[in-house]
């Protein structure tokens, strides 16, 4: 891209519709899923020509590129909303199993979550989505975030149960339950909550982490 181009892509209008039509790509691949969000229904709920989408994005790989990036940035930015530690004599285990579990159904939750199902078979997908997984894994329960869960240490007990909360609520939330899912679902959220405190506390933990 040339200097000029890139100085009109990067004025506050451009930089507006560019905002619109990646807002309208993470909805519709979390509405109607990755392969029938093609960048002409994007565009047409952008409200934008076909020809002002390839002014902003000329291929199917940059705007995936941009839009995984822009997904990422709101996933991020639900996580430092969510960051506040629970109330006084609320459990702070069960309180980051439900601050993530109520995350997971976010719009940029769930468009990732779309994405990440269609880059099982999509070669392209897959590469641009890997840097963002990888950051994704290693910092999404780090730091000062959901504190219930780090707040004992970083040695692999501790890990197993960032990695038990994180996927069996990830995988509770993909999950298709055909009958009797509210109380089969609070129980499971139950039985996480319960197996995540005892993996962070010390001192005995049963039969859970085999010594």
């Amino acid at each position: 891209m040339d200097a000029t181009n890139f100085s009109a892509r990067a004025t506050p209008k451009s930089q507006r519709t560019r905002a619109r039509i990646l807002d309208a790509a993470m909805r519709l691949f979390a509405e109607i899923g990755y392969h029938a969000a093609t960048n002409a229904v994007i565009a047409d709920a952008a409200d934008l020509t076909r020809g002002a989408m390839l002014y902003h994005f000329a291929t199917r790989e940059e705007l995936v590129e941009a839009a995984v990036s822009h997904i990422e940035l709101n996933r991020a930015k639900l996580f430092e909303q969510a960051a506040a530690q629970p109330a006084p004599g609320v459990d702070a285990a069960e309180h980051a199993v439900d601050v993530y579990w109520a995350l997971l159904h976010e719009l940029p939750f769930v468009a990732f979550a779309e994405l990440e199902a269609a880059a099982r078979t999509d070669a392209m997908l897959a590469g641009r989505l890997a840097s963002a997984r990888s950051a994704f894994d290693h910092a999404q329960l780090g730091g000062d975030r959901f504190g219930a869960m780090v707040q004992a240490g970083h040695d692999p007990r501790f890990q197993a149960s960032r990695d038990l909360g994180r996927f069996l609520l990830e995988g509770l939330a993909k999950g298709s339950m055909t009958y009797d899912e509210p109380a089969r679902r609070e129980r499971l959220l139950a039985v996480v909550k319960r197996a995540v405190r005892a993996l962070n506390r010390k001192g005995d933990v049963g039969d859970l982490w085999p010594e």
